[in-house]
């Protein structure tokens, strides 16, 4: 009786040893990848550049991994319009990168294959123009560009950003 009395009480213990180990290791620090200030000039920039040589004026917003501003360009000609809906693009695109490439396809979803209307979720846009910028499937920031006169031709601006740092996000 006390040879299992003791096999029970190893048992537990090492139970108990186990899962306060692994509490331990979850109480450490995490690792994550992060947009820096440069790569989202640069983003911002290429898409800029993009919009310009297409004949368009835009703004351009970047946001990093936890949708806080990062940085923010407004061309000239542009109606005051585009700044928050740039904002609000940019956030679309990072709020359901898992479940769409870029807030177009999440509009599209929303539309008709869902046949339901967008979700009233605050500060996000149901209309093309943002694009997650990822890098392998970790999302760490997205880009809205609004004022190309058309959301495929803002989504363009966007991708040619990300396309100026892509060597970058791997």
């Amino acid at each position: 009786m006390s040879h299992n009395r003791f096999i029970i009480l190893t048992v537990t213990a090492a139970v108990f040893l186990a899962a306060g180990s692994s509490m331990v290791f979850a109480q450490g620090l995490i690792t994550q990848k992060a947009l820096s200030l440069e790569m989202a000039q640069a983003i911002a920039q290429g898409a800029v550049d993009r919009c310009r040589s297409d004949g368009f004026h835009a703004s351009v917003t970047v946001i990093d991994g936890s949708g806080l501003l990062k940085v923010f360009m407004r061309d000239e000609g542009t109606g005051p319009h585009t700044i928050d809906l740039s904002r609000r693009k940019a956030y679309t695109a990072l709020t359901f990168a898992s479940r769409w490439k870029t807030s177009g396809e999440a509009a599209k979803a929303w539309g008709s294959t869902l046949g339901s209307p967008m979700p009233n979720i605050e500060g996000t846009a149901g209309v093309a123009g943002g694009v997650p910028i990822k890098v392998g499937s970790e999302t760490i920031g997205a880009v809205g560009v609004s004022g190309a006169v058309g959301g495929d031709k803002d989504e363009a601006c966007a991708m040619a950003g990300i396309a100026r740092v892509v060597d970058k996000l791997k």
